[in-house]
């Protein structure tokens, strides 16, 4: 019986080492700390999947090329909790992006807050005393 109990204590210790990867979550150490602004981006295309939507928009560098970027939000279940539909954003809105971007240097990131034309603001990804990811303005 005791070498049944040890058995079964072993086989369970095995399993929880070998699958505790499968429970890990990536973190945020490929991005920047403090987010920049992306003004007058183009949205190409919202992609509404878990277990993160993606935002993908064009924004011109400063030479004028277009740059394609990827910006990924939250999960669609965390924006729905936010206020986003599938259809807040749509192909040619022109919005602004307060994204992380890569510390590679690549046009992606995770992307905090994005301003719409009308103003209204989405969040993307929230964390600690943020407004969107952003530090709240005190004089506001």
């Amino acid at each position: 019986m005791k070498s049944r109990v040890l058995m079964c204590f072993a086989l369970v210790a095995g399993l929880l080492t070998v699958c505790g990867p499968m429970f890990a979550h990536h973190g945020s150490a490929a991005y920047s700390d403090s987010a920049v602004v992306l003004k007058n981006a183009t949205v190409t295309k919202l992609v509404w999947a878990n277990p993160h939507a993606i935002v993908m928009f064009d924004v011109k560098d400063d030479q004028g090329n277009v740059v394609h970027w990827v910006g990924e939000v939250s999960s669609p279940p965390g924006l729905i909790q936010r206020g986003w539909t599938q259809n807040s954003l749509q192909p040619g809105d022109v919005i602004a992006v307060y994204i992380h971007r890569a510390k590679s240097g690549s046009p992606v990131g995770w992307v905090a807050r994005i301003e719409l034309s009308d103003g209204k603001a989405l969040c993307g990804m929230t964390f600690g005393d943020t407004d969107c990811g952003i530090p709240r303005d005190k004089s506001k």
